[in-house]
């Protein structure tokens, strides 16, 4: 009887150690932003959320503007974290430093996008979104510039475009109508204190304990 409660005291500890590795392995999948999720970008230098809308620009590219807003609640604001379009990533993997991604406004599906034309207010680098159905072309990627193995959702990180090496940046310039208030995303050549961003609100997509089909963005 004695060996019998032994095995079942060794069982119930093994048993407790496992379940508590799960949870802290779920916890810890919580920390980071990965393939799929739909977030809202902070700007942390002048606290504006990256944002877009149906609103041509009036020079430069003429493609659909993008800009920074102070509203938190603003619908345009939420954004999908997707792979490359020939590299797709596996929906629910976290994000990895230095991993090159797509960033997609939700609303219009289309694509996080800079180019060499001037920005409107401050002739920096103008950034748009550019594409049909989530499809654009190879001036959509940018990468995660972050200190560790993976893009950590309360960190400040830097987005770098792959073809022009530019940073995502707002330095505080306003537009006037139609989009009065609203500030001018652009691109920079130098990191600074202008191009953090951090995730705020959204859906963080998890990965799935049984995948039912393959599912890559």
């Amino acid at each position: 009887m004695e060996i019998i409660g032994a095995v079942h005291l060794v069982f119930r500890s093994l048993l407790f150690l496992l379940l508590w590795s799960k949870c802290e392995g779920g916890e810890s999948e919580l920390n980071y932003v990965t393939c799929g999720s739909l977030v809202k970008l902070l700007n942390t230098r002048h606290n504006v959320r990256l944002h877009s809308h149906d609103v041509k620009y009036g020079s430069g590219s003429g493609q659909q503007s993008v800009t920074g807003v102070e509203n938190a609640d603003d619908a345009n604001s939420y954004w999908q974290i997707r792979g490359k379009p020939n590299r797709p990533c596996q929906r629910g993997t976290s994000i990895r430093c230095g991993q090159a991604i797509r960033i997609m406004h939700m609303k219009t599906s289309r694509n996080l996008h800079t180019h060499r034309f001037s920005s409107p207010l401050s002739n920096n680098q103008e950034v748009s979104a550019f594409g049909e159905n989530g499809e654009g072309d190879d001036l959509d990627t940018w990468t995660v510039q972050c200190d560790g193995d993976h893009w950590e959702r309360d960190e400040d990180v830097r987005f770098k475009h792959v073809g022009t090496n530019v940073f995502l940046s707002v330095t505080g310039e306003q537009y006037g109508h139609p989009i009065r208030g609203q500030r001018e995303v652009h691109g920079m050549s130098a990191a600074n204190q202008h191009n953090w961003w951090r995730s705020m609100e959204g859906v963080f997509i998890q990965p799935s304990q049984v995948p039912l089909r393959h599912d890559e963005l």
